[in-house]
C-alpha cells in the first residue's frame, strides 16, 4: 500500500457528551484534616459513543441520556468515604464503561478545599475500549 487513499475510506464519526463541574460534597482523602467531614469535589467527565445515528423523531429514547451519569455518581461517593481521588475516578470510569455505546470516557476530579494556594487538586483518567475483533 503506497498510503495513498483511494477515497473508498470513511471518516470516523465519535459523539461527545458531557458532564461539566458536576459539585458535589464527598467525604473523600488521607490526611488527618481531611476525615470526618466533607469536601468540595468538582467532576467532569466526557463519553465518547459509538458512531452515532440521528435520533429518529427527536426522542431521547434514540441517544445516551446523560442523566444517569450524573445520578450514578452521585450515588457512588453517598454514605461512604473514598480515602483517593484515583479511586473515584476509576469509579467513575468503570460505571461508564459499563455501557456498550460508551467506546472511551475522560473523568477528572478536582478537591477545591485542600491547599489555600491552590484552586484545587485533582486527577484526570482517559480510558479507551480495546478495539472489538
Amino acid at each position: 500500500m503506497n498510503g495513498v487513499s483511494d477515497g473508498t475510506a470513511r471518516p470516523t464519526e465519535r459523539r461527545r457528551i458531557f458532564l461539566r463541574d458536576f459539585a458535589l460534597d464527598c467525604r473523600i482523602g488521607v490526611h488527618d484534616f481531611e476525615q470526618g467531614r466533607t469536601q468540595r469535589v468538582l467532576i467532569n467527565v466526557d463519553l465518547y459513543l459509538a458512531p452515532p445515528k440521528a435520533p429518529a423523531g427527536d426522542r431521547l429514547a434514540d441517544v445516551l441520556d446523560y442523566d444517569f451519569v450524573r445520578r450514578e455518581i452521585a450515588a457512588l461517593v453517598s454514605g461512604r468515604h473514598i480515602k483517593l481521588q484515583e479511586t473515584l475516578a476509576e469509579e467513575i470510569v468503570a460505571l461508564c464503561l459499563a455501557r456498550a455505546e460508551v467506546e472511551g470516557v475522560r473523568v477528572s476530579t478536582e478537591k477545591l478545599d485542600v491547599y489555600p494556594d491552590c484552586r484545587s487538586v485533582g486527577v484526570e483518567i482517559v480510558r479507551f475500549r480495546s478495539a472489538r475483533s
